[in-house]
């Protein structure tokens, strides 16, 4: 899943392609780079990010959809959004996927529009807000809370119609964890698939890399290809990045050496 934030103040790309025609462009190149989801978003949630409005929100992201669709883009479209307007008229748009960072729990109605487009949703676990979530780090048990509630989400998801096989869950890694607590749930991610869902990993080029590691600036991308392979060989299903060329590449060659030690065939190249 290859990021695309439009918006001025994301923590990595913010800026970068906030302008309709370099996102577009940007989008096309994400696609080139070997994604295989292109995941947009129109409002920042990193830490102490401040809330934008509803129509800002849509102005910034339904415009890319709409443009992309009229280009025949043929990756599957996710919206980043925890609005339920947002979500309604990027569905409307084009977008298959909703990718809500509170769970569907900011806007309940999020999951109705998801449920009436038959499309798919991203389940992520977070306390709080943006603003506040920094100050809600305080865990028992970090994995089995989070995978508790993250099984309390799917519960409201399938309650509201969505099927389980359209809702993937994601552990939230840095949304109201410390450092420590996310490197425990990168590292126990197997204890996800009690749930029956896709896992979604997004840990790319997060601070809990320069605040264990050191790593800083594109430094981080060292980091953040080694949490995806070790992601995926516990099972997570997506990783969602914004180095898309590098990412790809490190999962091709770490799921070809495990396949290769299990005896199985190495897949071609793709075209």
């Amino acid at each position: 899943m290859g990021i695309l934030n439009v918006t001025p103040d994301s923590f990595f790309d913010g800026g970068r392609y906030a302008a309709l025609e370099g996102a577009v462009v940007r989008a096309w190149e994400i696609r080139a780079e070997g994604a295989d989801v292109l995941d947009l978003g129109g409002e920042s949630t990193r830490p102490g990010a401040k809330p934008v409005t509803e129509r800002e929100e849509i102005d910034r992201t339904i415009p890319v959809i709409q443009r992309l669709m009229a280009e025949q883009y043929p990756l599957p479209i996710s919206l980043d959004t925890s609005r339920a307007s947002v979500a309604e008229a990027g569905l409307a748009a084009g977008a298959v996927i909703i990718n809500d960072v509170t769970g569907g729990t900011r806007e309940p109605a999020i999951l109705r529009h998801v449920e009436r487009a038959g499309a798919a949703v991203v389940l992520m676990h977070m306390r709080g807000t943006p603003q506040t979530m920094q100050s809600k780090t305080h865990y028992g048990d970090v994995v089995g809370e989070v995978v508790g509630r993250l099984e309390e989400l799917c519960g409201l998801a399938s309650a509201a119609g969505i099927p389980s096989e359209s809702q993937a869950v994601d552990p939230g890694i840095g949304f109201a964890k410390t450092a420590e607590d996310s490197l425990a749930l990168c590292a126990n991610l197997a204890a996800f698939a009690r749930l029956g869902r896709p896992l979604l990993l997004g840990a790319s080029r997060k601070s809990f890399l320069g605040k264990i590691f050191g790593h800083e600036g594109d430094e981080r991308l060292f980091g953040s290809l080694a949490v995806a392979a070790y992601g995926a060989l516990q099972g997570a299903q997506i990783v969602r990045v914004h180095d898309v060329r590098g990412t790809r590449a490190h999962l091709d060659v770490t799921m070809a050496l495990a396949d290769a030690s299990e005896g199985l065939p190495v897949p071609p190249h793709p075209a």
